[in-house]
Parts: structure tokens; sequence; C-alpha cells
């Protein structure tokens, strides 16, 4: 069971849950009140769907061996961009404003994810630095669609997408579901899954059987922006504000962090979109608890990284089997049993 890839991130999924109890004994408990589930628990998957978007299009970026840097400006980006519109219609509420919003958002993230996957499928530029300029413009490029100033929008329509419910439950945690859903489909069910792990294991084997790489790494970038999109338009439409100097900031480090914590290696290859959504869960819940426990916020960052370090070193098959190897020794030692030192008549006989 412990060889199992989704065992660690779960156990310490399971771990960190547990925990709370100690300081919220009503931790795990979930109600129905005015037809919405409330809770601990819903607040969680609730406050983490923007996170398992992005983190979802990371992993596959990641499993063709590249990095995707301007998720976060990609975030900004798509709220500002979708708040300015629906805050400059005559009709802000209206259902075809917003999804004129929506589409206006969607398409300039296919737009600067087709910027990221040219730049490094087609012009050979590597990931972190195709990405890191976009990470840094983009963010610029928020700052002016906004003019530097906090967007506010009154649009129930669009608060639906990240501060309304469904069916009881928050509509941010179903649409993060839905894509999720048709992730896996697509990457398990057919063989696009297989060929980007080949394309991220082994590029030159890939090349050599025919595998059209290029077209592959710039439909990941494109996804990745997208999911990237769709948690701007979550973020935003949660507050009903769009911040162009804020928003998704530093949430690719958080991103990237889950891919990991899931189990996908950085160098590319096999990955898994279940472990990316439990890495996920598992940094909402350490900020949860953070909240929950009363940690100063000045050192909120210094004890998550403490927390952050512990949970790699658990899931590091290297660090436990060293770890195991150490204690087999530890135990021989005291199971030895005990001689006494040889006399002086002893030693003279």
């Amino acid at each position: 069971m412990t060889r199992n890839r989704l065992f660690w991130p779960a156990a310490v999924l399971a771990v960190l849950l547990v925990a709370n109890l100690a300081f919220t004994p009503d931790f795990f408990a979930v109600r129905l009140q005015g037809g919405h589930l409330y809770g601990s628990l819903i607040d969680i998957l609730h406050f983490g769907a923007p996170l398992i978007l992005v983190s979802l299009g990371m992993t596959l970026v990641i499993a063709t061996g590249g990095i995707d840097l301007s998720v976060g400006s990609t975030v900004a980006i798509a709220g500002a961009l979708a708040c300015l519109h629906i805050s400059e219609s005559t009709d802000p509420g209206g259902l075809g404003t917003v999804l004129t919003a929506l589409g206006i958002a969607l398409g300039a993230a296919v737009l600067l994810g087709a910027v990221n996957g040219l730049l490094v499928a087609r012009a050979g530029v590597q990931p972190i630095i195709a990405t890191l300029i976009l990470m840094v413009a983009g963010r610029g490029v928020a700052q002016l669609i906004t003019d530097g100033q906090i967007i506010t929008v009154t649009s129930d329509p669009y608060k639906l997408i990240g501060g309304g419910y469904w069916l009881t439950v928050p509509f941010a945690v179903l649409l993060a579901a839905a894509v999720v859903l048709a992730a896996v489909l697509l990457t398990r069910s057919t063989a696009l899954g297989l060929l980007l792990e080949s394309v991220g294991g082994n590029p030159v084997a890939s090349r050599l059987v025919g595998i059209r790489a290029t077209r592959l790494i710039a439909l990941v970038y494109v996804f990745s922006a997208l999911c990237a999109a769709l948690a701007g338009l979550m973020v935003s439409s949660n507050v009903s504000a769009a911040d162009g100097n804020n928003a998704g900031l530093w949430i690719e480090l958080d991103a990237i962090l889950a891919v990991v914590l899931g189990g996908t290696s950085l160098n590319g290859g096999r990955f898994s979109i279940g472990g990316t959504v439990l890495g996920a869960l598992i940094i909402q819940t350490l900020a949860t608890t953070v909240y929950t426990i009363g940690v100063p916020p000045e050192t909120t960052l210094v004890f998550k990284a403490f927390v952050v370090i512990a949970v790699c070193l658990v899931q590091s098959p290297v660090f436990r089997a060293k770890l195991a190897a150490r204690g087999s020794r530890v135990r021989r030692t005291t199971d030895r049993p005990y001689v006494a030192a040889p006399t002086d008549r002893e030693v003279g006989a």
C-alpha cells in the first residue's frame, strides 16, 4: 500500500485534517443552511478550487519537461479583463454581458498560452525563461488593464462562478471537479497521456517514433493558461473585484509545490492528476490550519515552510529508506548480547 503513488499525499492530508480537531472540535461538521452546505471541509474545497485548476495545468506542462511561471499573471489578466468588461457594460447583471466577459478572458488566455507554447516548442527558448517573461510582463499588463485600481463589479451571474452555489455545493468546486474529470478522461482514456509522458520522459525517442512533440507542448501551455484563466475568474468573482497587483500572486509556486507533493517529478515523464489534486488540498488545508491555530501572520510563511519540508521528507522514498536502514542498525546494536571485558588474570592466562 505504501508503494502506491497516492498513499503518502492522502496520508499527509488525513493527518493535517485530523490535527485540526485539537483546535476545532467541530472541524468535520458540515451543516445545511439556506440550501447551502457550510463547514471547514467545504471551505477547504471552495477556496482550494482555483489552486486545483492552476495545479492541473501545471501538471501537464511539467509532464512534458517544462514549467509555467506565468500562471499567476494569467490569473490576474483574466480577472481584470472580465471585470473591466462587466463594469463598463450598461447591463452588468445580464447573462450576455457575463458570457462575453468570459469569452474575452478565456480568449486572452488562449493567446497567452500560445505565446508560451511557441516560444518553448518553436523558438527553442527554455520554459523557465519563456514563461518568466510573461510572469513579469503579464503582471504589468494586468495593472494596465485595471489602471492600477481595483475594479469592483455587481453582477449576480458573474458572482456565481466563484462565490455562488449550485445543488447546495459551491459552484467553483463543481467547475474544478468537471475540469479535472475531463483532464483525466483525456489523458487516461486516450493515448494523449502516454504521448505527453513519452515527450517528457524521452524527447529524442518520442521524436524518432514520429510523435509531434511541438504540437503537444504548445497545447499543454494553452491548457495551462486556460486553467489559470478559470482560476482568475473564480478569484475575481468570489470578491466581485479585480486586483491586477495581488490576484494570483505567487500561485505558481503553490501550484508547482502541489504537483511535487502529488508525486510528479519535475524532470517530466509520468504524472498523477489525482496526486496533484491531493497536493493542492494539502496546501489549502495547511493554510486553513495556520489560521485555525492562530499562527501570527508574520511567521505564517516560516511555519508553512517547515511543514512543507516535513511533508516532502515523509514522501521521499530515499529519506524513508535511509531512516529505515538507520533504525535497523540501531536495533541490531541494542539487541547484541552484553559481553564483559576480560579481567587482568584472564588476560594473563
